[in-house]
């Protein structure tokens, strides 16, 4: 069965748990329309008539009567780089306690990001993770390797331990974006995890970081992670709020009805900009909701995936 919000914590290890979301996801799948894409690892191929005989796997042949090439790493292999953004927003909702089911954005993050590197694991695919915030923080190649991935899920689990609502941390996600786009060096699939909220109001330049990856030939998801309820419906009881910056502690007191109608507006507008221009730059942008379950992620990645291959 797909793993429920309800059981995250009960999981200590972020490995255990992409283990099990993964899991999860794979039993969901082969009951669902999707049940033909493959997340095994394809080691061989049909043989196909006129090439060389060379690599044929003979044992294979021995046992099925049919004619496969053994493929190698060059061939079947592919890079993905998981870009997380790791800002004080990405820190909301506060989750003081834990409470069943309650994730913030970059614990959602970071057990999608988790996920998404155990299928990599699985079909032997090389990964590298970012994560940035006011510069670029962490930022490893693509391997392979079980060292590897030992050190990417500790980085993730310091990402989730790391209290940014009390360390105020602003965004800086087109410098940072442009940074890592710099030091991808072999075309790859870059993954982001971020709610897109950058410090400065100058919105090009964030979309001109997000085109720097498409210029360097990298294939981009975008998952605009985001607690849709709050932070795009506005939906808090009509009574006085106090409402905090939690990047730079700037504070208003307002009645919650008098400004949910512009609010609304003014983040519907970015959302379609943001929408507009990702299908400009052949970007797949995906809306991930933290308070829905990981398919909503991990089928979008699997769908990119196979459409590589």
């Amino acid at each position: 069965m797909p793993i429920e919000k309800q059981q995250v914590q009960q999981i200590g290890s972020i490995e255990l748990l992409a283990k099990q979301v993964v899991e999860g996801f794979i039993t969901g799948l082969h009951k669902s329309p999707f049940h033909g894409f493959s997340v095994e690892f394809a080691e061989h191929r049909l043989y196909n008539k006129g090439e060389s005989t060379r690599h044929i796997d003979w044992r294979l042949f021995g046992r099925t009567d049919k004619l496969f090439v053994k493929r190698y790493e060059e061939e079947t292999n592919l890079r993905c780089q998981i870009i997380i953004d790791n800002s004080s927003s990405m820190h909301y909702p506060e989750v003081k306690e834990q409470k069943q089911g309650l994730l913030n954005k970059i614990s959602f993050s970071a057990h999608c990001a988790a996920a998404i590197m155990h299928l990599l694991r699985m079909q032997r695919d090389a990964v590298g993770l970012s994560i940035f915030s006011e510069s670029v923080e962490q930022h490893t190649a693509a391997k392979s390797n079980l060292v590897h991935h030992k050190l990417l899920y500790h980085l993730l689990e310091q990402a989730i331990d790391n209290n940014q609502l009390e360390n105020k941390k602003g965004t800086s996600a087109a410098q940072s974006i442009h940074q890592i786009a710099e030091q991808i060096h072999k075309r790859s699939l870059v993954v982001i995890f971020s709610d897109m909220f950058e410090s400065h109001s100058n919105s090009n330049e964030l979309f001109n970081a997000l085109q720097h990856l498409k210029y360097n030939k990298h294939e981009v998801v975008l998952f605009h992670v985001t607690d849709k309820q709050k932070e795009l419906e506005f939906m808090f009881d009509n009574k006085p709020y106090l409402f905090i910056d939690v990047e730079t502690n700037e504070k208003i007191k307002v009645h919650a009805a008098s400004v949910k109608e512009k609010y609304k507006e003014a983040v519907a507008q970015f959302k379609h900009e943001l929408k507009l221009r990702c299908a400009q730059y052949h970007i797949d942008f995906v809306e991930a909701d933290i308070h829905l379950g990981y398919r909503q992620v991990l089928l979008p990645y699997l769908i990119k995936r196979q459409k590589m291959l």
